[in-house]
């Protein structure tokens, strides 16, 4: 009977063990939510009306998405509504309300459109890579876990800054306009409403585009440190050759798996924030009125949030690009220190203290994936043929986050770059001869 018991106990440890290290109890949030990691996520979904967990919650989030995403805007872009002095509103500023609108609507369907089709073919553990996570080591879950608490501070530097410029403007917007429509008294308090469904509207579709630029980013941070733990088998931490090459490969299929979810939501957004960031850029310098926070400041929120939520994807592809891409010099580091010292053995040479350089494997890596040290360890090293041939395979396969093929390196932000400034110039030049 004793033994039947440690049998039982026994076999509930192991199968502790095999559990993602996020779902065991020691890592969970509260005791109510043991098996529920993503409780931040859960209840910002919720928030923005984005459960499709059962037939209401997809009915209540098209409905919230056709109100504050169309509806809301739609009306708010007629002016007809607003009576307001004309030395507060000119005529430009109708155009850069409308600017405004559209830009921010478009990016909030291509963020909908986006989370939508993810909850329905993946769910939020497959989407966040969770339900493979108990392949990876220890190091790995662990710097997760704190991924996932840190995931939406991106979010709030974002929007929290931005929110209390819009309300401050928004403010001072509607307690300078009156609204006024037909069948409606007076005493009627429709600026308050007005007030509040544009906000929220702003707020609603401001949050699904920085949402779906947060998830891409804590996706990014997961292989980044999974790259971290694979300089750590280069350090010498009882790795060979083959266990390197499986890890690099289950590394490399799941880039290829992010690439392929978000290039459309990338190369979308880059179209639309580039066609609103230029239109802007025009409608202003060819615009003689005076520019105030009052007519124009909806403008600079809009663009403001548009160029970091972008960025943020931009930053994190590119930042894991340079880590995949700087693995085969971290190899044919490991590959000279590896052949030198086994060559000074068979030799009968006295190897020094200080070659190879050893390093420790608890410290952390530096942004250069190349800067580090690389120790081997003295029993069973990887042959010659298989290290070399470990070398030529990742200086082939170098790549990151990638659109259709092309690495989103830093040097294809480069050619960003460089096509953005020659359309900012090409600007430039037709509002000054416009001007003349």
């Amino acid at each position: 009977m004793n033994s039947y018991k440690s049998d039982v106990g026994h076999g509930d440890y192991t199968d502790n063990l095999k559990q993602p290290l996020l779902l065991q109890p020691s890592y969970a949030r509260s005791t109510s939510l043991l098996s529920d990691e993503l409780r931040s996520f859960r209840i910002s979904l919720r928030w923005w009306a984005l459960d499709h967990s059962t037939w209401i919650g997809k009915f209540v989030s098209y409905l919230t998405f056709a109100i504050l995403a169309v509806f809301v805007p739609i009306v708010s872009s007629l002016p007809v509504w607003f009576q307001v002095p004309s030395f507060a509103f000119p005529m430009e500023a109708t155009a850069f309300h409308l600017l405004v609108q559209f830009p921010e609507s478009a990016l909030a369907f291509l963020g909908f459109s986006t989370l939508t089709c993810f909850f329905r073919k993946y769910g939020l553990r497959q989407l966040l890579f969770l339900d493979v996570l108990q392949e990876d080591t220890t190091f790995v879950r662990r710097g997760y876990t704190r991924k996932l608490d840190k995931a939406f501070r991106y979010l709030a530097f974002i929007l929290l800054p931005s929110s209390f410029v819009e309300i401050v403007h928004k403010i001072i917007f509607f307690s300078t306009v009156k609204i006024s429509l037909p069948y409606v008294s007076a005493g009627f308090p429709l600026n308050s409403i007005a007030f509040v469904l544009v906000l929220g509207s702003w707020v609603y579709r401001t949050g699904l585009f920085l949402l779906v630029s947060v998830l891409f980013r804590l996706t990014c941070e997961l292989q980044i440190l999974r790259f971290e733990g694979l300089h750590k088998m280069f350090e010498g931490c009882g790795s060979d050759g083959g266990e390197i090459f499986q890890e690099h490969v289950r590394i490399r299929k799941q880039l290829s798996i992010i690439s392929h979810r978000y290039r459309f939501f990338i190369i979308a957004s880059l179209v639309v924030i580039t066609a609103s960031q230029f239109a802007a850029l025009f409608m202003v310098l060819a615009s003689k009125s005076d520019k105030n926070f009052f007519n124009s400041g909806d403008l600079l929120v809009c663009s403001t949030v548009q160029l970091s939520g972008f960025f943020l994807c931009l930053l994190g592809a590119a930042r894991i690009t340079h880590r995949a891409q700087g693995m085969a010099a971290v190899a044919s580091r490991w590959n000279m220190s590896m052949t030198c010292a086994m060559t000074g053995v068979e030799q009968g040479k006295q190897i020094g203290d200080d070659f190879p350089p050893k390093s420790n494997c608890n410290e952390n890596d530096s942004d250069d994936s190349s800067d580090m040290f690389i120790s081997f360890p003295e029993q069973h090293p990887s042959n010659l043929q298989t290290r070399q041939a470990l070398v030529s395979y990742l200086a082939y396969n170098n790549k990151g986050i990638t659109l259709f093929g092309y690495a989103l390196d830093r040097g294809l932000l480069h050619t960003l770059f460089a096509f953005e400034f020659s359309l900012v110039m090409w600007i430039l030049s037709k509002v000054v001869v416009l001007s003349d």
